[in-house]
């Protein structure tokens, strides 16, 4: 699999946090529209990594995220990492319910920078 910049990589794991659940909800595409207003303040086209995770057989998603969340982490400072966990934790929190599986997520993202999360 090809390296994706931070960005992408970012947008990757909302998009698989937001679909673990199996029930996407209006309140987590708003996180993801203030992730990416945040991270690219310009326009951009989506499309190819639309595609890519529309590919993406559920039982990948594990992988991929972890693909993804590792791209993130060489490309990103300390202080991008603590301002995604936010997006992260926004993004299970959004629909006010946090399945079995957001947390199955939330909680490899965090175990996996958990330099990062101390204090968080």
């Amino acid at each position: 699999m090809t390296k994706m910049n931070k960005v992408m990589a970012g947008y990757h794991m909302l998009m698989i946090l937001s679909r673990v659940d199996d029930d996407f909800d209006i309140a987590e595409g708003k996180v993801i529209v203030n992730y990416l207003q945040d991270s690219f303040p310009y326009r951009f086209n989506l499309d190819n990594e639309m595609e890519i995770l529309s590919a993406l057989p559920k039982e990948d998603y594990f992988l991929h995220f972890n693909n993804a969340m590792n791209d993130f982490y060489e490309d990103s400072t300390k202080q991008e990492r603590v301002d995604f966990l936010n997006f992260a934790v926004k993004m299970v929190k959004a629909d006010k319910k946090i399945t079995v599986e957001e947390n199955k997520y939330l909680k490899e993202l965090f175990f996996a920078w958990e330099s990062e999360t101390e204090g968080f």
